[in-house]
């Protein structure tokens, strides 16, 4: 049995076994971007289900996506060549292959499919799930299993893991959390999460193993006083095989560390600011080489990166938010995100946005510009 048909297999058995459940709750979210990008417009929409079962301390939960994209000139493009090449780093696949017709072309997927236990103790989790770690605002260096990527359209719509996670709770606030992934070459990959609070601050400490990378990270989050300041960093010492020509690959070890602050205003504003410094940089042909790596995110062409972000509330039904992202050497890049947001109500949302790039290094990104309309129900 192919490991795609064994995907398919587990799909639906939990569509055709969970009626026969109690406790469901059904969501289906439609969104839909208009995009102008490189003078192409084109049309990207997801439809997504989403099926949660709970009985006691037992959950399972399903979400699965019908992923379209029309406009004949960004199919045939060389960005959507690269679209197709994304998958899950996992054993099984969890996405069918593109359906083409006319100016598009549609494919489904299993976004995530898990279930578990959870009691006042202890939380088992096994499935194609999120890990989350670290607390960075734009940058999550200790993260390799999915991190988020913010020069995105969606910086946390990132491909789920297939692993078994027990999570073991210490104390009032101190808990371990232990991860076992299964990639896409059938290796494991391993993570140990110790979790404590100390006098001011959230503190964690994080190590990940693989056949490929070694990494030792830490996370820290606490308040500065009753300022009413969050501070928040991370780091992470990573010791990984990467690709030093077509042929042959070559230890990289180095270390990045992020430092932010959020702060939030009576009249509304939330200002938060992030500084990411890496101690080795990398060219393009080295990242180019490198796509497949787990530490694909940490491969930085720029020693160090400052960000910031602002949003506002105009009133109940209207809001904004800007990001702004400078490299401080390397490329010397920038990156700035404006949009407005327009929620008429629980089901229908509207956003109108940019993303645009400067850059002076060997990598151009084009300004990208588009209209978001997003229904739940």
């Amino acid at each position: 049995m192919n490991k795609r048909f064994t995907c398919k297999i587990i799909v639906l058995v939990l569509l055709t076994a969970t009626p026969l459940f109690a406790d469901l709750q059904y969501n289906v979210n439609n969104t839909n971007y208009t995009i102008n990008q490189n003078d192409t417009t084109y049309n990207y929409d997801r439809l997504r289900l989403r099926n949660d079962y709970t009985n006691g301390s037992y959950y399972a939960t399903f979400i699965g996506d019908v992923v379209n994209y029309y406009g004949g000139s960004y199919i045939n493009s060389q960005d959507f060549t690269f679209v197709k090449t994304q998958k899950s780093d996992t054993a099984y696949e969890t996405q069918s292959g593109f359906h083409d017709y006319g100016e598009g072309a549609v494919t489904t997927k299993v976004y995530r499919l898990y279930g578990g236990y959870q009691d006042e103790k202890n939380n088992v989790v096994a499935g194609l799930q999120n890990i989350p770690m670290g607390v960075g605002k734009f940058w999550n260096p200790t993260n390799i299993f999915n991190p988020q990527n913010i020069y995105a359209l969606e910086p946390d719509e990132v491909f789920g893991v297939m692993a078994l996670s027990y999570t073991r709770s210490l104390g009032t606030l101190s808990s371990i959390n232990v991860v076992a992934s299964q990639k896409e070459d059938s290796s494991f990959k391993y993570a140990l999460r110790y979790k404590n609070f100390i006098k001011f601050a959230d503190f964690a400490f994080d190590v990940v193993k693989s056949d490929d990378t070694t990494m030792l990270g830490y996370e820290l989050q606490g308040n500065v006083g009753s300022t009413g300041i969050e501070l928040q960093s991370e780091g992470a010492y990573i010791d990984s095989s990467l690709y030093a020509d077509e042929n042959r690959t070559e230890k990289q070890r180095f270390y990045q560390i992020t430092l932010g602050a959020d702060y939030g205003f009576v009249n509304g504003i939330t200002l938060t600011a992030e500084a990411l410094y890496s101690s080795k940089k990398f060219d393009y042909s080295q990242i180019s080489l490198n796509y497949n790596s787990e530490v694909l995110t940490n491969l930085t062409d720029s020693n160090l990166y400052a960000g910031a972000s602002v949003s506002y509330d105009f009133n109940i039904f209207l809001s904004g938010s800007a990001t702004y992202i400078g490299s401080l050497n390397g490329s010397n890049s920038r990156f700035f995100s404006p949009k407005v947001t327009y929620t008429l109500n629980d089901y229908n949302s509207f956003t109108l946005g940019a993303m645009l790039y400067d850059s002076s290094g060997a990598q151009k990104y084009p300004d990208t510009y588009y209209f978001n309309y997003t229904l739940s129900f």
